[in-house]
């Protein structure tokens, strides 16, 4: 008998959770209020269907069954795990887990949020232990990182039960060994986006330019080694040690406006939808 997960919330996220359980042999039970939610998750699954088993190295196995529902319980029901994707709102995300726990008081509820703290998402509810963060990347049927993390009110065995059940569905869970807005992943992102912004308000760079210096480059190498592994290969043989007594000094250059916000206006809002637009939106989001 198939395993089941339950998918609250099927948005992008959502539905990328949904690709990823069903094809690799998973029940999946979706509640979603929004009356699209069915024509969105196929077109997710079109392209999961097509992409996810193309970099696998063995057979996938048979296609879980999709079913839409009319209720958070009705969704929940004889499902083992919960992954919920609902609007960045925590009062709303509380008030999703004191459904689930209240229609299913045992399952396992991981969260995609994209910065609340495991124990922000635990508040008030009824059985905290069983609530934890696992924050995907978009397209999540494609990148495989979760980052898991707890709070103290998460006994060891549940850490445990949500990194086996990311690995059962391809994933690569990084358990986040302190709690922490945002997670690992996405406050680097914070800095090079920020980083960006400043360039283009600046008028140094353009979207596509920033775009193509991240895409031709570094970008290609962090596909395979990721940030540390890259510097010390830029060592040469002496290795980390000489990388950074070399580009140590840099720091304390003006290189970065890290430390800066540029203001968050209109202004700065219309500089960059309009390159971006220029520079894909003769696009649909799902061609890219």
């Amino acid at each position: 008998m198939a395993r089941k997960a339950a998918i609250i919330g099927g948005g992008v996220i959502g539905g990328g959770w949904a690709a990823r359980f069903l094809l690799n042999g998973w029940d999946v039970g979706v509640f979603d209020p929004d009356p699209e939610a069915e024509r969105k998750i196929a077109a997710v699954m079109a392209n999961a269907s097509l992409a996810l088993p193309a970099l696998s190295d063995v057979p996938m196995p048979s296609e879980g069954s999709l079913t839409f529902h009319g209720t958070i319980g009705e969704a929940v029901e004889g499902a083992e795990y919960v992954q919920e994707s609902v609007s960045e709102r925590i009062e709303l995300k509380q008030r999703v887990y004191a459904q689930l726990q209240q229609a299913n008081p045992d399952v396992l509820i991981g969260s995609s949020t994209s910065g609340f703290k495991a124990t922000d998402l635990q508040a008030g509810a009824p059985n905290p232990a069983n609530i934890i963060v696992a924050h995907p990347f978009n397209p999540v049927y494609l990148l495989p990182l979760s980052e898991i993390s707890g709070s103290p009110a998460n006994p060891t065995e549940v850490v445990e039960r949500t990194v086996q059940i990311m690995k059962d569905i391809g994933m690569f869970p990084l358990v986040i060994r302190h709690e922490i807005d945002a997670f690992i992943g996405n406050r680097f992102l914070e800095a090079v986006w920020r980083e960006a912004l400043w360039m283009l308000k600046d008028g140094i760079a353009t979207t596509t330019e920033i775009d193509e210096a991240i895409r031709m480059g570094f970008g290609l190498r962090w596909g395979q080694m990721g940030l540390f592994e890259t510097y010390r290969i830029a060592g040469g043989e002496a290795g980390m040690r000489h990388f950074m007594a070399q580009f140590g000094p840099t720091l304390k250059w003006p290189w970065s406006k890290l430390m800066d916000v540029p203001e968050f206006n209109e202004e700065l809002v219309d500089l960059v939808a309009g390159q971006s637009d220029a520079q894909s939106g003769m696009y649909t989001i799902r061609e890219l």
